[in-house]
């Protein structure tokens, strides 16, 4: 088998994980929190937070996971009465998630640099016929995958909320020990992320997914590909 067939190979397996962190890099926005927070279905917090505290406090937790900051960045946040606005177990599994995310955005870096490098290779490697059909072959995995977590959601949320439960739980099974990621409905993490705005994110990113396995898929297609 020549070198470049497992090449191509290898472009497709990428293209899925470079398309999913563009989508956790939407997800990881200001932007994001503005309109999730202002859809007209986004449940209410029946302990009290308005939707100005939630667009004023939700912006530290993505924040956290993005900086360079320990966990006192979000330790040392507190209410107007000078209580802690999370709690110790809430900041532990903040620490867990920074950990997780950071891990898939250097996946992320790596996939686009690897895809970028084999690229120039192959065009100078006169093997970029392949690597066209290696972008191809990943933009529709992609669109598989996104298409799978689209409906897992959408049925969770229209006919069955036990299947995007089961499906959000193996999810932190995966990257977190126990019922670490569990907390009270009155707790700020709950509060402020509600079970809705991971259905939101998770459909947010799928359609992100979507469509960049869709333009890769069609595009690649389309330039007359053989």
């Amino acid at each position: 088998m020549k070198y470049y067939l497992i090449l191509s190979w290898l472009v497709t397996i990428l293209v899925p994980f470079a398309l999913i962190g563009l989508g956790l890099r939407a997800l990881l926005t200001p932007a994001f929190l503005r309109v999730e927070y202002n859809m007209r279905y986004f449940p209410p917090d029946e302990y009290g937070f308005t939707k100005e505290d939630r667009l004023r406090w939700a912006p530290y937790a993505l924040d956290y996971l993005v900086n360079d900051a320990d966990i006192s960045y979000l330790g040392d946040l507190k209410f107007e009465d000078g209580t802690p606005l999370y709690n110790e177990r809430e900041l532990s599994h903040m620490d867990d998630v920074k950990r997780v995310t950071q891990g898939a955005l250097r996946v992320w870096y790596i996939s686009l640099a690897l895809l970028a490098l084999l690229g120039v290779w192959a065009w100078f490697g006169n093997w970029w016929q392949a690597y066209r059909l290696g972008l191809m072959r990943g933009g529709w995995l992609m669109v598989g995958l996104a298409v799978t977590v689209g409906l897992i959601v959408v049925v969770g949320i229209a006919l069955n909320p036990n299947v995007f439960w089961s499906f959000f739980s193996g999810f932190h099974s995966l990257f977190f020990e126990g019922d670490s990621w569990l907390f009270l409905y009155s707790d700020t993490l709950i509060r402020l992320f509600p079970i809705r705005f991971w259905q939101d994110a998770f459909l947010l990113a799928a359609v992100i997914a979507l469509g960049g396995g869709v333009a890769l898929g069609l595009w690649l297609k389309s330039a007359n590909l053989r």
